[in-house]
Formats: structure tokens, sequence, C-alpha cells
């Protein structure tokens, strides 16, 4: 199959952020790659999403929420983005939270790296951080310590194939670690169980810092930050057993632990 015969589907979630949706959806509709279909589907928002939504009808595939919303956003995530999984169709699963946008040139790399790397079910990109007065392009950077994860991107940098990311889904949509988003429970998987996964030090996905985001709760070193990190281990160490998979607790369990302790 050619890269250009490849499909790619976008599955675009959204909760209040109407005045971003024009800019998320035209990223997509801009690609340098045609072969692309676009399912949005909006979460019950309380703004003027639906109103934004309306205005590109005829160029997205609108997914119907059909389930109750939960009490973590975490968990409806997951639900959102496998609502939209089922009205899709493509080859190529690509996550969009609804106020990032893709680099023009995404899809068409993404793409050809898959088709050049027929064992590679993952690939995720390296975000260029949006703030309101400048941007940072983030790198992959080695750390000292070593965890049960790599360097961890945001949703949006995530693109993984069809088959890879239906069986993923079954296996990481347990209503346990509320803390824990649909980014960290897809890397882990495809690191853990498939261990065929491709991390670019590539920028190609803007991701907005936002005060008042999800993630804006978690700021680096805070009181959050540990409290998410520590329930992070947790998880991991649930999955590792849940799938019979080797576990040993390392130095950044333990000094997680100690920090909790404290706090």
């Amino acid at each position: 199959m050619t890269s250009n015969q490849i499909k790619a589907s976008v599955l675009i979630v959204n909760y209040n952020n109407s005045k971003y949706i024009k800019n998320c959806i035209n990223s997509v509709l801009n690609q340098n790659y045609s072969n692309v279909e676009i399912v949005f589907l909006d979460d019950g928002s309380n703004d003027n999403s639906l109103d934004e939504i309306k205005k590109f009808k005829n160029k997205i595939l609108i997914a119907k929420k059909k389930r109750k919303k939960k009490k973590f956003g975490s968990f409806n995530q997951i639900q959102s983005f496998k609502e939209c999984f089922k009205k899709s169709n493509g080859d190529i699963i690509f996550l969009l939270d609804s106020d990032d946008y893709f680099h023009k040139s995404k899809i068409s790399y993404i793409v050809n790296l898959f088709n050049n790397n027929n064992n590679i079910n993952l690939i995720c990109d390296t975000p260029i951080e949006k703030y309101p007065y400048n941007q940072i392009k983030i790198k992959n950077k080695k750390k000292f310590f070593k965890t049960f994860w790599p360097y961890q991107p945001p949703t949006s940098c995530i693109a993984i194939k069809r088959k890879n990311f239906s069986e993923i889904i079954k296996k990481v949509d347990f209503q346990f670690y509320p803390d824990i988003w649909f980014d960290f429970r897809i890397i882990i998987a495809s690191i853990y169980l498939y261990k065929q996964y491709l991390f670019i030090d590539k920028n190609l996905t803007y991701y907005r810092k936002l005060d008042g985001s999800a993630s804006s709760k978690f700021k680096y070193l805070s009181i959050n930050w540990w409290r998410r990190r520590k329930q992070a281990h947790e998880y991991v160490k649930f999955f590792f057993k849940k799938f019979n998979l080797d576990y040993k607790k390392n130095y950044d369990y333990f000094i997680t632990r100690l920090i909790n302790f404290f706090i």
C-alpha cells in the first residue's frame, strides 16, 4: 500500500473549547495529506461549542455521545474517544484534543513513517507547547531516574494503527485511577504489551498550556503533581499484575512514596 492510499482518521474530543475549535479543525483540513477523515465529539459543552461545530458539519463526521457523563474527566475522555473510533474507518488513528492543533505536514510525515516501518504500531511526535504569549519546542530528554514510562507526550501527539487502538482500549478502559488519563494508559500498554512503538524528536503538534485546563492542576513538582505521580506508579503496578508482567519497584517509586508521605 502506498502512503496516499492509507486513510487517516483524526478523532477530536471537545469540552468547552469553543474558541479553539476553528483552529483545531482547520489544522486538519489544511494538511498536505488528503486521505483524511475527521470525527468530532462534543462531551456536553455548555459554551457555544455546538455552534462552532455546525460550521463544519459538511466537512466532518459528528459522533453522538451515547453514555452518561461520569464524575471524572479522564474516564469521560476515554468514552468519548471510543465513540469517535466507532464512527471512524481509517487505517491510522490520530488523537486530537480540541484546544490543540497539528502542523500542516504532521499527518503525511507520520503516515510515511508507519508505511516505512511495518512493525511499528504506535508513533508519538513531540509537542510545541503554546502559551498565551510564546511557544516552546519540547525535546525528548533522558531522565536522571529510571521510571516505568519515558517522556510522556500529550494525547494529541499520539498516532496508532487501527487494530492496536481497538485492542488497547479494551485493555485500559477500567474505572480506577482517575488522575491517569488516556495518553498515559495508551503509552504504558504500547511499551510493555506490544513493544512496537516509536517516539520521534520532531515537533508536529501544537499543545496549548491553558490556565483552568485539567493538566494545569498538576504543575511540575506541585503537591498535586507528586500525588498524581504516586497514582501513576500504582496504575503501572496494577497494570503489570493484571497482564502478568514482571514488576519491580525502582528509585523513582521509592522517592515518590517518600515525598507523598510528607505532603
